[in-house]
């Protein structure tokens, strides 16, 4: 089997609804899909790209469609908890920086887990460091040794590699997924990744 990536970071909440599909698709595949922190604001840097919301925001439209598209892919998917998060954008260096900390002490997949609810479920402002620290605490992680590790050099440079890394393999966005050497780009294109993963296995 190729390996099967997610490159995700946490201030995309449509990574956070394909997040929320890939389980549904691990269990009829029988793959583990590989998340790979990167920092979306890096990658806009990288490649010349903006957020949609700000490259819609002057479309006529636009913005109302992408939302009216986003009901149906939480609807057709069966998704529930999800919320916009008020305080959207949200700065997600640190907590980004976390997700590679969570790694190295061996509790990625929880931190992924918390800190997802607490942007798109019970959505808060995860760039006041008094709130993250206050949401790390509620969900059982050591804040104080959280927020020494993100400081280390060598947590900076793994998500600045991460990064890196990612763009030069064609990433522009979040989410993006690899099956192989295959790129596949939004939330949308998951069906596509399952029969690509179903056709390689």
């Amino acid at each position: 089997m190729p390996r099967i990536e997610f490159h995700f970071d946490f201030g995309s909440p449509n990574a956070y609804l394909a997040h929320r599909v890939i389980p549904e698709i691990e269990q009829r595949t029988g793959t583990k899909f590989d998340y790979v922190p990167v920092l979306l604001g890096g990658v806009f840097k990288l490649t010349g790209n903006r957020s949609p919301t700000e490259t819609f925001a002057a479309i006529r439209n636009k913005p109302d469609y992408e939302r009216l598209e986003t009901e149906r892919f939480v609807k057709r998917r069966g998704i529930t908890g999800y919320r916009r998060n008020p305080f959207f954008p949200v700065n997600t260096l640190t907590i980004m920086r976390g997700a590679i900390a969570a790694q190295r002490l061996g509790m990625f997949e929880r931190y992924v887990d918390e800190i997802y609810r607490n942007m798109w479920s019970e959505p808060k402002k995860l760039d006041d460091p008094a709130i993250l620290r206050a949401a790390l605490i509620e969900s059982g992680f050591d804040a104080d040794r959280f927020a020494a590790l993100v400081q280390e050099p060598d947590v900076k440079q793994a998500l600045l590699d991460n990064t890196t890394r990612s763009v030069e393999r064609g990433t522009f966005g979040s989410p993006t997924f690899f099956v192989g050497d295959e790129i596949f780009f939004g939330k949308d294109r998951l069906r596509d990744v399952e029969e690509m993963i179903l056709a390689t296995r």
